[in-house]
């Protein structure tokens, strides 16, 4: 076998592998990327942890002069990182209103209970003590 035939005969296995490994790194940047806006650091670094063998696996296809898979994962990863980090740093930007919002709320919501235990609380009630029948109530079903 002349090296040509067998450099084309890796190449027909390699690329393949390569393209697995590229699609296989890009899902694991993409992971990654969702891990950081959510700020879940233990995800995102078992993500990037993960995306390093699809980026060695994409490496297999550069010995088939095929680059495109290698340069594809470590863009994808590059990208999702900075993607994420503005993504988390847009929501962050925003909290300091949502949280205003909850505690509207939360203070709308202990304002109604406080009006309804005072009406409650301003009705007569009866003094008399309440009879016995001697028997245990049904259950109400």
């Amino acid at each position: 076998m002349t090296s040509s035939r067998v450099a084309s005969e890796l190449a027909s296995i390699l690329v393949p592998i390569g393209m697995a490994g590229a699609v296989f790194a890009a899902l694991c940047a993409i992971v990654a990327a969702v891990a950081i806006m959510r700020g879940a650091a233990g995800l995102a670094g078992g993500a990037v942890g993960l995306w390093i063998p699809g980026a060695l696996l994409s490496s297999t296809a550069s010995f088939a002069s095929q680059w495109t898979p290698m340069l594809v994962s470590g863009g994808m990863l590059v990208a999702m990182l900075v993607i994420g980090a503005v993504a988390r740093g847009v929501v962050n930007a925003g909290e300091p209103a949502r949280q205003a919002a909850r505690e509207a709320r939360a203070a709308a919501v202990v304002d109604a209970v406080t009006v309804a235990e005072g009406a409650a609380s301003a009705t007569p009630r009866s003094t008399k003590p309440a009879t016995s029948t001697g028997s245990q109530p049904a259950l109400a079903g």
